[in-house]
C-alpha cells in the first residue's frame, strides 16, 4: 500500500484530450517523513508512523519521539503488511509513490456546520402546512411506538451536523506536479481549505532516505569544538617598543 499526507486546497479544472472538462481537488501533499515504524515483536502488529507539516513550537517528549526528524503538526499512523517492514524511521515520502491514473482513498474531516434539525441534517420533508399541523412543519414527527417505552438506537433525530471523518473511495489522481508537490485528484473530497487529508492506494511504495541538508540547522545537532581564544597577551618588550614609539604631544595653551 502506498499512502501520503496533505492539505486541501481549492478545486479547479483539467482538460483531458478529447477536450472533456474535469474537475479535480488540489492536494498539497508530502513530503512526509517516517519518524516510527512499528513491528509486531515490539509493538504486535506493523505500522509506520508518519510526520508532516511545520510546528513552531513543540514540547520536550514530541521533539524527543520526533528523532530530530523535524518539527511536524500532524502525526499520523498507517497499517502495512509484514511484506512491506522495509520501511524505517528517516525514509522520505513525497508524491512520487503516486502516478497519473491511479485509483485512491482519501480521508477527511467534513465541515462542522452544528447542531441542525431533521430536515436539513437528513432530508425530511417536513409534515403538511395545514390540517392540524401548526407550528409543525419541521418537526421529526413520531420517533417509535408505545410498547418498547424507549427510542431505537439509529433513529434518525436533530443533532451535530459535519465534523467527523469521512472516507471517499475510488477517486483518480487526474494529474501530479511533482514540483511543487501538489496531486490533482478527480471529483470533490471531504474537509475544508488547509485541513488534513490522508491519501492512500494500492500499490508498492516508493521511499527516499532523508539526508541531514534537507532537515532544518536547527533540527541537526553537531558537536562544534568551541573556537580557540586569540592570543591577546602583550609581551612587556613589545609594551615599552610602543611607548618610545609613540610621540608626545602637548596640549594647546599650556
Amino acid at each position: 500500500m502506498k499512502f501520503i499526507l496533505g492539505e486541501k486546497q481549492e478545486m479547479t479544472q483539467k482538460f483531458a484530450e478529447n477536450g472533456e472538462v474535469i474537475p479535480v481537488t488540489k492536494v498539497v501533499a508530502g513530503p512526509c517523513v517516517i519518524v516510527q515504524a512499528k513491528t509486531v515483536d515490539n509493538d504486535g502488529y506493523t505500522a509506520v508512523q508518519v510526520g508532516f507539516g511545520q510546528k513552531k513550537k513543540l514540547n520536550k517528549s514530541i521533539k524527543g519521539h520526533l528523532n530530530n526528524f523535524g518539527d511536524f503538526r500532524y502525526l499520523k499512523e498507517f497499517r502495512i503488511d509484514d511484506g512491506e517492514g522495509v520501511l524505517k524511521a528517516g525514509d522520505k515520502i513525497t508524491v512520487n509513490v503516486f502516478q497519473i491514473g491511479d485509483i485512491v482513498k482519501v480521508t477527511g474531516t467534513s465541515k462542522g456546520k452544528g447542531f441542525q434539525g431533521v430536515v436539513r441534517r437528513h432530508g425530511f420533508h417536513g409534515s403538511p402546512a395545514s390540517h392540524g399541523h401548526k407550528d409543525q412543519l419541521r418537526m421529526p414527527g413520531s420517533i417509535g411506538a408505545g410498547e418498547p417505552q424507549h427510542v431505537f438506537k439509529g433513529i434518525k433525530m436533530a443533532g451535530q451536523m459535519g465534523n467527523e471523518q469521512v472516507t471517499v473511495k475510488n477517486l483518480e489522481i487526474i494529474d501530479i506536479d511533482k514540483e511543487k508537490q501538489i496531486l490533482f485528484i478527480k471529483g470533490a473530497i471531504p474537509g475544508y481549505h488547509g485541513s488534513l487529508i490522508l491519501v492512500s492506494g494500492p500499490g508498492e511504495i516508493k521511499i527516499e532516505e532523508v539526508k541531514k541538508e534537507d532537515l532544518k540547522e536547527e533540527d541537526v545537532k553537531t558537536e562544534e569544538k568551541p573556537a580557540a581564544e586569540p592570543n591577546t597577551k602583550i609581551q612587556p618588550e613589545k609594551l615599552a617598543e610602543e611607548k618610545i614609539s609613540q610621540p608626545e604631544t602637548k596640549e594647546e595653551g599650556k
